[in-house]
């Protein structure tokens, strides 16, 4: 079931409605049974496996309970007993990694399989069964392991209650593209009153549409030119290639921003706090300081339970660029299992590798030649070249082959400035009409932007104005996403990009 979609804009109010007229006690179960049908709108079957996923990780969070309290009796009477947590630990992540391996992975070991045996003349291994990837599998059993490895650490209690913890783990607005949860923020929020407060739904609601504009009114406008020229990228070259670079950025941050703040929205109106995913990225001054700005839950995440238990910073420099790439490469491979999303991957953690490499020097010569580091006009070169560096990756993120990604960046340099006045232009997939509405978009993301970037908190700020005002703005914000968005009969509801994650 999509955001964007018909039966989403029927199911929402009525789960809303329902959860709050009925008793505070029911609630839990219906917010379960609800994700539920909402899962099983995509496969019914594979609501199993997000079952399965979440029993291992429940019975495992009491297993390693046990097992930890059984180990502090026993070192109190000075005896030892074997690692048990650890083991349960291990277990939990073994079979819910090799369930997220055979699903997302298993077709693409083959593929690379089957190309080592042909360079020995060896006969391609034809796997008996199609495997077809489950959505949101990566972002559920990532949350479910963060349960599993927060008890171990201690940072949270063992939870009992089976179906409160299944709600944690399947709760709609963020169960098939994140927020990725962690426990102890969303877990322990399901034992609260929520009553009904006029201004969770007044701002939940009001982050949502603008969720929604920037999903189907920017990034799937943006997506027309973006697939003709990656999909067809032989034919253009030049500054059609460096148009379609642009709106990429613009299209998969809208997609997946706007994704993350109708679930953060469509939470708050029931009550609940999920956490940012993104903090204007595209602002960012460095390619680290990028990723603590997009896609926060899973960059978190990845430190967490990654990068810090591999030693992070504290085992020297050499050690920790290593560990630097091994959480890109792994970050990359999750997001695709496909060559171009490791190098893309891996060309970020490269980035960060040579940055922090790098730093003393650069230092050293921006002092040297006078350079105003604390200037307006320096951070705007800052964030220039990240974000030509960021865009650079996106090319290996978008492209279907990595023979593609590597025309696309060669074809840049073709000199061809005429397209942008002989009418090109308008054979990309946008008339005039089209491209004005979508610079008008791209327009409204960057003067907001920059509002919230200077500290001004938007929603807040709109609360304290006369009602008048605030209704002009709702009905402005809802009348541009009916007018300007991208659907209709005529269009197929665009799933969101990081759905096939």
């Amino acid at each position: 079931m999509l955001f964007n979609s018909i039966e989403f804009l029927l199911f929402f109010p009525t789960v809303v409605l329902a959860y709050y007229l009925m008793p505070g006690k029911l609630r839990l179960y219906w917010l379960l049974v609800t994700s539920y049908v909402f899962y099983m709108g995509w496969n019914p079957t594979y609501a199993l496996l997000l079952l399965f996923s979440t029993g291992v990780t429940f019975v495992s969070g009491l297993l390693i309970g046990g097992a930890k309290k059984r180990a502090a009796q026993l070192a109190e009477e000075g005896r030892k007993s074997l690692p048990w947590a650890k083991i349960w630990v291990g277990a939990s992540f073994t079979i819910n990694l090799a369930i997220l391996f055979f699903y997302k992975y298993f077709d693409f070991a083959v593929e690379n399989l089957n190309a080592v045996l042909g360079l020995f003349g060896r006969e391609a291994v034809k796997p008996a069964f199609d495997v077809l990837l489950p959505v949101g599998i990566s972002f559920y059993i990532f949350q479910a392991l963060s349960y599993t490895a927060d008890v171990y650490r201690g940072d949270v209690r063992v939870e009992k209650n089976f179906f409160k913890y299944a709600t944690f783990v399947s709760f709609f607005p963020q169960l098939v593209a994140g927020p990725i949860e962690r426990s102890s923020h969303l877990l322990m929020q399901f034992d609260e009153e929520k009553p009904l407060k006029m201004d969770n739904i007044r701002d939940g609601l009001l982050l949502m549409v603008w969720g929604f504009f920037q999903k189907i009114v920017v990034a799937d406008r943006a997506a027309i030119l973006v697939n003709q020229v990656f999909n067809y990228s032989s034919y253009y070259s030049g500054f059609e290639v460096v148009i379609a670079m642009l709106l990429f950025a613009v299209q998969i941050y809208g997609d997946f921003a706007g994704y993350s703040n109708i679930a953060i929205g469509a939470a708050q109106v029931m009550g609940f706090d999920l956490m940012d995913n993104f903090r204007r990225p595209y602002f960012a001054t460095s390619v680290g300081d990028f990723w603590r700005r997009w896609h926060i839950s899973l960059s978190t995440w990845f430190r967490d339970y990654l990068y810090i238990p591999l030693g992070g910073n504290r085992k020297g420099k050499v050690r920790q660029y290593i560990n630097l790439m091994i959480v890109f490469l792994c970050s990359g491979l999750w997001h695709g299992a496909n060559w171009t999303y490791i190098i893309w991957g891996g060309l970020n953690g490269i980035y960060q590798v040579i940055g922090r490499v790098t730093k003393p020097w650069r230092t050293r010569l921006m002092v040297r030649i006078g350079m105003k580091t604390e200037s307006f006009s320096h951070r705007v070169l800052q964030s220039l070249i990240t974000f030509v560096l960021i865009d650079i990756a996106w090319v290996f993120f978008r492209a279907n082959t990595l023979g593609d990604a590597m025309h696309i960046l060669g074809s840049v340099f073709h000199f061809n400035p005429w397209v942008l006045v002989d009418g090109s232009l308008l054979n990309m997939g946008y008339d005039q009409t089209e491209w004005v509405v979508l610079l008008l978009g791209i327009a409204v993301l960057l003067v907001l932007g920059l509002l919230q970037e200077s500290g001004l908190r938007l929603r807040q700020g709109l609360a304290k104005q006369e009602m008048w005002f605030r209704w002009v703005i709702y009905l402005l914000a809802l009348g541009a996403v009916l007018l300007f968005g991208i659907y209709g009969p005529g269009f197929d509801a665009a799933a969101f990009i990081y759905f096939q994650f």
